[in-house]
């Protein structure tokens, strides 16, 4: 379906947990960060459950069981069930489960939370190609999976086994930086085979159906700080996203971002999901926020004013994305952020 290009992030009279009645929240880099809650997170969430906000949290990751995620958020300070937790390893199970038949034999290539969302879904995991799989899914496994394990994938697809990835995040965060995610594992069996996996993870269909069965949520509201998952996951489902600055996302890959990478709203972190959002307004040949005024020039941004850096920030974003239209914006827009600090 054709979606109408957006050139300026959205203002907001009311607040964002008032006027959707679900947050569908990105864990890494929005909830929690190595493992610890991301500053002014925990209240945050408290404040908007309190208000009538659902809040459902949503990963690609397909290691950990809802049951896990659920637990580490509850220590955290944030209280969560399993319910209120969508993994891509329950979306690929389904995506699955609509194509082989029930009791069906998958070969996991991966960890716990695999093969407790295909039994769910009334399959039987098994571990080898030898064990006459109808269908091969691959997960992140963590840091200790075998190479033998690529390996049993490579065998079950070469005799025709479909296959299937959770995901295709090609990095992970992890406490001492930035490791190795499902997506390179998945290109490891693509390269060795030949073949194309069906990807059930952020930001394809498969992901954002799930969530939607599983919260119910009629006007829902993607909060994350990943363009190329999150916001374009949004995108792909048509609902509104709220991108925040607390992940890997910073103003220049913002500002560069394509249609598809551009969020409803921005702003720092999770306290922006209690408030409204400013107005970008037409100001001359630029664009105003706060008071910012942005404006595209020959080989650059240029920006004006004074105020809220996120206000120039938003104004920059009108400026750049009108000016790239349904590309990516190639104005130098440096020395515009860096007044801003950002």
């Amino acid at each position: 379906m054709s979606q109408s290009v957006r050139t300026s992030p959205e203002g907001s009279g009311r607040a964002l947990s008032e006027a959707y009645d679900t947050a569908l929240l990105d864990l890494d880099g929005v909830v929690y960060a190595g493992g610890n809650a991301i500053a002014h997170a925990v209240d945050s969430l408290a404040t908007a459950r309190a208000g009538g906000m659902r809040l459902a949290y949503v990963t690609n990751n397909a290691l950990r069981t809802p049951d896990a995620v659920a637990e580490h958020l509850t220590e955290l300070g944030i209280p969560t069930g399993a319910d209120d937790v969508i993994t891509s390893a329950q979306a690929v199970a389904r995506l699955i489960s609509e194509q082989v038949p029930a009791g069906s034999r998958v070969l996991v290539i991966g960890g716990e939370g695999l093969r407790v969302a295909l039994r769910e879904r009334g399959l039987e995991p098994v571990d080898s190609a030898e064990d006459e799989p109808v269908a091969v899914v691959q997960g992140y496994g963590g840091p200790d999976l075998a190479w033998g394990r690529f390996a049993e994938a490579c065998y079950a697809i070469a005799r025709g086994v479909p296959w299937f990835a959770s995901n295709t995040d090609l990095t992970i965060p992890s406490a001492r930086g930035i490791a190795p995610g499902n997506g390179a594992a998945v290109e490891v069996v693509r390269i060795a085979t030949g073949a194309e996996p069906q990807v059930a993870g952020k930001p394809l269909p498969p992901m954002h159906k799930e969530t939607i069965l599983r919260t119910g949520a009629e006007r829902p509201l993607v909060v994350g700080d990943r363009l190329d998952t999150d916001i374009e996951g949004a995108f792909n489902g048509e609902v509104d996203s709220l991108l925040v600055l607390t992940g890997v996302t910073d103003g220049a890959q913002l500002l560069a971002a394509p249609p598809q990478h551009r969020p409803t709203y921005v702003d720092a972190d999770l306290r922006g999901i209690l408030t409204g959002q400013p107005e970008v307004t037409e100001a001359g040949e630029g664009f105003r926020c706060g008071g910012w005024t942005a404006t595209a020039g020959r080989e650059r941004l240029e920006l004006d004013g004074e105020g809220e850096p996120l206000d120039g920030l938003r104004a920059l974003c009108a400026a750049a994305w009108t000016a790239a239209g349904d590309g990516s914006c190639g104005l130098d827009g440096e020395k515009a952020l860096a007044r801003l600090g950002l």
